[in-house]
């Protein structure tokens, strides 16, 4: 069933009271993707003055050029959520994902509990009927409250020591309590789908999962500008098969949903409302299956600051800015179709992620081998804002 997206089930629930960005297709004599802003008295396309939402983000205040600048309106929010779908009508604006050309980098296993389910994939060898009897064996081994250890502490070295003891260290563990985060890339530059958009899951997989997540909007100079909601579509058979699948099983068509806007920071929204927000997770099948799962914030074993330091640093540099997943709290563990089973996604799911601040991501699963196939890519971008006068820029 195609997904309609209203204000009602895609805005914050403050509305429009926060300062939300984004991007969307704008059509015309020749169309294309515009950096927008969404007020009270409908969509505006700030193209005129930013080409793309890098170039705003990358202003010294994205918040003060938003205020000032006009902006030419080119729907009304409920006419371009209406639009925005997996087939819209391309003679009306509709929805992009947030992002064009900042790198979409992922932070991974951040919290305890997805950080031992990572290490049940791999004792698994990404096999989910051996999940069950695994866990187990991890769960006593290791327990399940690793939040009190601080990565990298003393503490945390100890316990590597032990479990190296056990046999039961992990590369995961080294990630997750170790002094090094895990941050790899999750998509290429412009990539990523958004909310209405079908979500891929690539064919040969036979165990896999959603992933809630936060995402940060940072600047070329590190600084976090705001932040929206991502799905870091993730294959657990691949990647529990060896983690030098870790491409494959993050990186498919259609494998990265970021949306639906961003909310940058300004006097209703902060950093510290980042560190406490919950993210909520509902899967909806065809079949009348339906899971629900939070992911709350304040559980995260590593600060949001602290992941973008290791991003972004002396050693790599983003010139145009990225996006970087701050890593999931929820790893579904349930059985959906037989006892030991566990959860995978059927094609036709219907995956809402929601957080009070941020609004709500809303995608159908299907195989990336069917989903909207990716073709406008850095060049086409450049192409298209030439044709449209937009370049070049003093």
């Amino acid at each position: 069933m195609p997904i309609e997206l209203t204000p009602q089930n895609t805005l914050p629930v403050d509305g429009l009271h926060g300062t939300l960005i984004g991007r969307a297709w704008v059509p015309g004599k020749v169309g294309g993707p515009s950096p927008v802003v969404l007020r009270s008295d409908g969509v505006f396309d700030l193209s005129e003055r930013f080409a793309t939402l890098s170039e705003l983000l990358e202003s010294p205040s994205p918040l003060k050029v938003v205020r000032e600048t006009q902006g030419t309106l080119i729907a009304s929010v409920e006419e371009l959520l209406a639009n925005s779908t997996a087939e819209p009508d391309l003679g009306r604006a509709f929805l992009l994902a947030p992002a064009d050309l900042q790198v979409i980098k992922a932070a991974g296993v951040t919290f305890a509990a997805s950080m031992i389910e990572r290490v049940i994939e791999e004792q698994a060898a990404g096999d989910p009927a051996k999940a069950e009897s695994v866990r187990a064996i991890v769960h006593s081994a290791i327990g399940d409250n690793l939040r009190s250890i601080k990565p990298g502490s003393e503490q945390a070295s100890r316990l590597k020591a032990l479990l190296i003891e056990q046999n039961m260290w992990s590369q995961y563990l080294e990630v997750g309590i170790g002094p090094d985060a895990e941050i790899f890339t999750k998509a290429p530059v412009l990539a990523a789908v958004t909310s209405g958009s079908r979500i891929g899951i690539h064919p040969k997989s036979q165990w896999n999962n959603p992933e809630p997540e936060v995402v940060l909007a940072v600047n070329s100079r590190g600084q976090i500008q705001g932040a929206t909601l991502g799905n870091d579509v993730n294959l657990r058979d691949f990647e529990g098969r060896s983690a030098l699948l870790l491409s494959k099983a993050k990186d498919n068509n259609a494998s990265c949903a970021i949306g639906p806007f961003i909310r940058l920071f300004d006097e209703t929204f902060s950093l510290d409302d980042v560190r406490n927000c919950v993210v909520d997770l509902q899967v909806k099948g065809s079949d009348g299956y339906v899971m629900e799962g939070s992911s709350s914030m304040s559980q995260i074993s590593r600060d949001p600051e602290d992941l973008v330091a290791q991003t972004l640093n002396e050693n790599h540099q983003y010139p145009d800015g990225f996006l970087l997943y701050l890593g999931t709290l929820f790893a579904p563990t349930e059985d959906r179709d037989h006892v030991g089973g566990g959860f995978t996604h059927k094609l036709g799911d219907a995956v809402s992620i929601s957080s009070q601040h941020l609004g709500s991501l809303h995608n159908e699963v299907t195989h990336s081998s069917r989903a909207t196939p990716w073709t406008f890519g850095v060049g086409a971008l450049f192409h298209n804002l030439a044709a449209r006068g937009l370049l070049p820029r003093e």
